[in-house]
């Protein structure tokens, strides 16, 4: 899976349509190689991040679980805790 593209199902607040759009995009990215299409592919690369945006909206919508939501800021503590340990503590 491409590293840039969060979780957002079971987050409070819920994810926001931008970042269901951004994690569509980054997707649409991934699968077509293009960080930035060319003129000529320009409307079906934003058609798929259409596509993929409303299907994922519709997953969320869809999905539940019995799990307490997660808070943003301690799973982002968590994730630069994993970097850190990954890459070594660059604030030091």
């Amino acid at each position: 899976m491409c590293r840039n593209i969060k979780t957002l199902f079971n987050f409070d607040p819920p994810a926001t349509d931008e970042e269901i759009r951004a994690a569509a995009r980054q997707y649409v990215r991934k699968v077509s190689g293009y960080h930035q299409p060319s003129q000529a592919n320009q409307e079906a690369f934003e058609q798929a991040v259409d596509q993929v945006a409303a299907a994922t909206q519709q997953l969320l919508a869809a999905l539940s679980t019995s799990a307490p939501p997660r808070d943003r800021e301690t799973e982002a503590a968590k994730a630069r805790a994993r970097s850190a340990q990954r890459f070594g503590d660059s604030t030091a």
